[in-house]
């Protein structure tokens, strides 16, 4: 049965006591890819990471207890996430080690090599132009950072037919290459594996570390 397009929305930008609502059932379905997410990551005590879409924001915390010497920031497009995230983090952030902010990861909020890891789970479906963002993304990763950006592909015909086409764009694993290495990702590995019942994609790249 395919979403209602009100309810896929609502996935995109939470909003309100619905996108609040929704945000609680999606930190459930959710939880598993975010935890494949992290282990492919491969974060570090003194790494600096950046969770692009956070939601819920409590993949956030999970990701602060890897970076326990470093920093952890988070950007969200809804201003109804930043709260929600803020009251599960308040006090990671009263200490200095977790930001949040309101942003779209076309204007990430940071200077250019910032960070050491980043990753994105199941927001390539709303990105308008992905090459843009992923363009942003590699503009603030450090020298040899790695990248993971997790979705469900658009060769899995039966997760495509649940979602509207009016707010859900699924890509090719060929595709996701393909806008991986024209944003100028180097090692760019595509990974597949059964989470949940869902076959997703986990793709891997990195900033190319420059010769010496």
């Amino acid at each position: 049965m395919r979403r209602p397009e009100f309810i896929a929305r609502q996935s995109s930008c939470p909003t309100g006591l619905l996108g609040r609502f929704i945000v609680r059932i999606m930190a459930r379905e959710t939880a598993a890819a975010n935890e494949k997410t992290l282990e492919l990551l491969a974060i570090r005590p003194d790494n600096h990471v950046l969770e692009i879409g956070f939601g819920h924001g409590r993949t956030l915390m999970r990701a602060a207890t890897l970076a326990s010497s470093g920093f952890v920031a988070g950007i969200d497009v809804s201003a109804d996430m930043v709260h929600t995230a803020t009251r599960w983090n308040q006090q990671l952030i009263r200490q200095g080690r977790v930001e949040v902010r309101c942003a779209s990861s076309l204007r990430i909020p940071y200077p250019a090599q910032s960070f050491d890891r980043i990753y994105a789970t199941h927001t390539l479906y709303f990105w308008e132009h992905p090459l843009q963002h992923l363009q942003e993304i590699h503009r603030v990763m450090k020298p040899g950072a790695r990248f993971v950006l997790t979705f469900g592909p658009r060769e899995d015909k039966e997760i495509v037919a649940k979602f509207p086409t009016t707010v859900y764009r699924f890509y090719s694993t060929d595709e996701v290459r393909s806008l991986f290495e024209e944003a100028r990702f180097s090692n760019i590995h595509l990974a597949h594996h059964q989470i949940a019942s869902r076959s997703l994609v986990f793709a891997i790249a990195h900033q190319e570390t420059p010769s010496t």
